[in-house]
């Protein structure tokens, strides 16, 4: 009897591990696809076309969008946070693992010239990110409770028409359930694991004060939620970018030959050298527009879902302030490290993803690793944050207000949840769902675009009659 019970205990096993591994050699097909050429070529082309369409304001309005950042710590409008605390709150989602881990598998696989591809890529996604604030804006309603709600299935719904609605669901629908992956289980199994390997603390301890932490931020909404950001976020890009620089300052001599071997081997390919097996010109371009959208976030359509939360009545003046999410996080802190790990020359050592960018610290910072891990934990927990109000707002849409309360609940058991169990497929699982945001989110984005640039036309025209109005006949 013993021996049958182990027979049909053993063919369950089986059965569920053969099941396991049909689905992930399923969903890894599927990954193949969804971040494949296509994707790629649709996102750039995007980011391209708004570019040419917006005759390259996008990047000659940084420093404008700048100064606009630092006066916009008070809204002047309908809304329910402050346009600076809307950016932090857009920026807690993407300043993440994938700054450290994500630009050092983009070199350590694509060698260096990822880099320069990575930028390229920021370039054109600065013009997207805007055009999907503006269209925030300019789509949001108010719900039920008063507060100010908007997104792509907002801009799907208001902008496209009623009949579009079911693109804007199917949007939601992959947003509500990509959150409670990559920025939910993952995000909080990834800090637990961190604390446990350096420090030895329990997974159960770290589990238990991380969902504690969430729930008490989580529970205060949007505005709880932003205010935390506006606090955290530059805190922890401060931390992150002046021990980067320290590194960069300890290795100034390589800094030159360093921009001369990205710049190279983006266009001739990297020869393998230590531990790097090399990479071509495309393995590069794939590599670093791949990651670089996945840490930026450009076209997924997740950020203009705070910047909808601000207090403006501009949506051109809100979407200049949401571009520079892609500036900071990729030409800044992107950038940051892809540099710290060229100089300091562990990119074509052994080492890959995080521990790549730990070693550079370990070896030239005193406390490296204790500075980095600092860092993992800040940027995981503020991830958590913002997207817990991105998952929040998608679900609303599908299915009302009534699920706000029971998915607070839910996402606060998931950051437990996360650290007790194995999460490797369920991060393939989301890495798909995430990648099929950008899809409903791109289609908008393209359709509305006659909608940008019209109001951005008349943005401008209006700011140049007001500063023409200002000038007296002596000063002309």
């Amino acid at each position: 009897m013993l021996q049958h019970n182990l027979v049909i205990d053993n063919w369950g096993f089986n059965t569920m591990q053969a099941f396991t591994d049909s689905l992930e050699a399923v969903v890894d097909a599927a990954n193949g696809f969804i971040w494949g050429p296509v994707m790629l070529c649709l996102i750039l082309g995007t980011g391209l076309y708004l570019t040419i369409g917006l005759k390259g304001l996008t990047l000659t309005q940084i420093p404008h969008a700048f100064g606009l950042l630092f006066r916009g710590r008070k809204g002047s409008g309908d809304g329910d946070i402050s346009p600076f605390n809307a950016l932090m709150t857009a920026l807690s989602s993407t300043i993440g693992t994938g700054n450290i881990a994500g630009v050092a598998t983009a070199i350590g696989i694509g060698g260096p010239g990822a880099l320069f591809w990575m930028w390229c890529a920021a370039l054109v996604g600065i013009a997207t990110k805007y055009a999907e604030a503006v269209l925030a804006v300019n789509y949001r309603e108010t719900d039920s409770a008063g507060k100010k709600v908007g997104g792509p299935m907002y801009y799907i719904k208001n902008g496209l028409g009623p009949r579009w609605r079911w693109l804007g669901a199917l949007f939601a629908l992959f947003g509500a359930l990509a959150g409670f992956g990559l920025a939910n289980t993952v995000q909080s199994n990834a800090v637990s694991q961190v604390l446990l390997e350096s420090y030895g603390v329990p997974t159960l301890s770290s589990g238990l004060v991380m969902a504690l932490l969430v729930a008490v931020v989580l529970l205060g909404g949007i505005k709880r939620i932003a205010d935390v950001a506006g606090k955290l976020v530059p805190l922890m890009a401060m931390i992150y970018l002046l021990s980067s620089a320290a590194i960069l300052c300890l290795n100034y001599a390589a800094i030159p030959a360093a921009f001369v071997l990205i710049v190279d081997s983006a266009f001739n390919g990297a020869a393998a050298a230590g531990g790097f097996s090399g990479a071509t010109i495309a393995l590069a371009l794939r590599m670093g527009v791949a990651r670089g959208i996945f840490s930026n976030e450009a076209g997924l359509g997740s950020a203009p879902i705070a910047h909808a939360a601000a207090e403006t009545n501009s949506p051109v003046r809100q979407g200049t302030i949401a571009m520079l999410g892609t500036f900071i996080d990729t030409l800044v802190v992107c950038s940051m490290t892809g540099l710290v790990l060229i100089v300091s020359g562990v990119w074509n050592g052994d080492q890959a993803g995080a521990a790549m960018t730990l070693s550079a610290f370990d070896a030239n910072l005193p406390f490296g690793g204790d500075i980095l891990t600092l860092c993992i934990v800040l940027f995981a927990f503020t991830t958590m944050l913002g997207w817990s109000y991105y998952g929040e707002r998608c679900a609303e849409f599908l299915c009302g207000p009534n699920v706000i309360v029971p998915f607070r609940v839910l996402w606060i058991f998931g950051v437990f949840a996360g650290t007790q169990l194995s999460l490797g497929l369920v991060w393939k699982i989301s890495d798909a769902l995430n990648g099929l945001m950008a899809f409903p989110n791109l289609i908008a984005v393209v359709l509305l675009a006659p909608v940008v640039f019209k109001l951005t036309r008349e943005y401008h025209a209006d700011a140049a009659k007001s500063a023409a109005s200002e000038i007296t006949p002596e000063q002309s």
